[in-house]
């Protein structure tokens, strides 16, 4: 049936007018699960099926309600009630989840296919607008000292990070980009996601967006996970292994990544004990990003599943919203009972930096500089020398002879 508007604009016609009883509805989510001790389902049912506990649930409605009054229960001109925030944010949260079809929560939300498309959008751009500036946001003074700490912990001493990318697949990809946006590897058009998550699982840099077709290197070179050393503004990061002092931190990364000063990769084909021993120590600390992105997918499986929205800022949006959901469950998980505010930025962190007034060509020689000592082939290699004699030198005798009895074995 061909749909014609009719005379006035109004309704379009032949659409049918489904009746929703939202009232009812609400109340039924609310028995169900916000009734207390009379609730239908315990909390740890609404924590299995929604990734959160109740009480994070309610402050990020509270957060997104005071963002936008979109995220407010209206009365209509025939005296009918709109869809309350908690609907809204049930069906929402029910999407990312499972990532099904948005007609799949008509059933118990009563909420409109159109509808949820809607809420979706706005619901991403109000985590986006009220959590990302805590939860999403670049690792300050404080943050590089408690990463160094943990990095030494664990054997590296001025280890930041791991660093990898992963591809999510794009089901509706324009037709004209689809030799773009595919590889050889993946064989359907997919969409880059670089990060770069800590031992807790915590994402502290993600980049998204590029085609598929790219590799981690292109990736890395668009990137802007170096634009703050480059600038000059990036916090300080001072550590010093078997003697030598270094004054940048680095990421952990596969062997496909450049020889840079910030960049330590394993060793493919290690041929002396001690670069065996490295590369099994190197590839178990890295997988902290292989952990993130299979809890980021298994959590909110609209990351994992094909996305079926058509532009790729709606998409960059969604990524957002579920890492910035990761980060939040995981900071509630591990601070039960601390004032969540203590993880805001400290006051001075959202000043701007002063940069002295020099001439173009000065600030253009400095940048240079910078660059060349990111992407100094000689400092990796020393850096990695010390990184592999350090981590032999830690181990005791009893390990260092059943490591070798392994390496006999096998």
């Amino acid at each position: 049936m061909i749909n014609v508007k009719g005379p006035h604009g109004g309704s379009v016609l032949g659409r049918r007018y489904i009746e929703r009883d939202r009232k009812v509805c609400h109340n039924l989510i609310i028995k169900d699960y916000f009734s207390g001790g009379e609730s239908k389902y315990p909390p740890s049912y609404f924590c299995r099926r929604y990734r959160m506990d109740i009480d994070l649930f309610k402050r990020i409605l509270r957060g997104i309600h005071n963002h936008d009054d979109y995220f407010t229960q209206r009365v209509d001109a025939a005296k009918k009630y709109d869809l309350s925030p908690l609907q809204k944010m049930m069906a929402l949260l029910k999407m990312l989840a499972y990532g099904c079809p948005v007609d799949s929560v008509d059933e118990y939300i009563q909420i409109g296919e159109s509808t949820v498309v809607e809420c979706l959008k706005l619901f991403c751009d109000a985590i986006i607008g009220v959590f990302e500036e805590q939860y999403l946001r670049k690792p300050n003074e404080d943050d590089i000292k408690k990463l160094l700490k943990e990095g030494k912990d664990r054997g590296f001493p001025g280890m930041l990070v791991s660093l990898d990318c992963m591809h999510w697949p794009w089901r509706n990809c324009h037709v004209a980009w689809h030799g773009t946006h595919t590889n050889g590897f993946k064989k359907v058009p997919t969409l880059i996601l670089e990060a770069v998550p800590s031992e807790s699982l915590w994402i502290w840099h993600a980049f998204f967006g590029m085609a598929g077709s790219n590799n981690d290197v292109s990736v890395l070179d668009r990137s802007p996970l170096f634009d703050d050393i480059v600038n000059g503004i990036a916090p300080p990061c001072n550590f010093v292994v078997q003697g030598h002092q270094y004054d940048m931190g680095y990421y952990l990364s596969d062997g496909i990544y450049p020889q840079y000063a910030t960049l330590l990769q394993t060793i493919s084909s290690p041929n002396t004990t001690k670069e065996k021993f490295f590369a099994k120590r190197q590839e178990v600390v890295r997988k902290d990003v292989e952990r993130a992105f299979g809890i980021l997918q298994a959590r909110w499986h609209i990351v994992k599943r094909p996305s079926r929205m058509w532009n790729v800022k709606d998409i960059g949006k969604i990524r957002d919203t579920c890492i910035i959901l990761h980060n939040m469950i995981i900071a509630h998980e591990r601070q039960q009972g601390v004032d969540p505010e203590s993880w805001r930025p400290l006051p001075d962190e959202n000043v701007e930096p002063v940069v002295p007034q020099h001439d173009c060509a000065f600030l253009v020689d400095n940048m240079i500089n910078r660059i060349r000592q990111v992407r100094d082939k000689e400092v990796h290699n020393e850096l990695k020398i010390d990184i592999i004699n350090h981590l032999w030198d830690q181990l005791g005798d009893s390990e260092t002879v059943g490591f070798l009895y392994l390496q006999r074995r096998s």
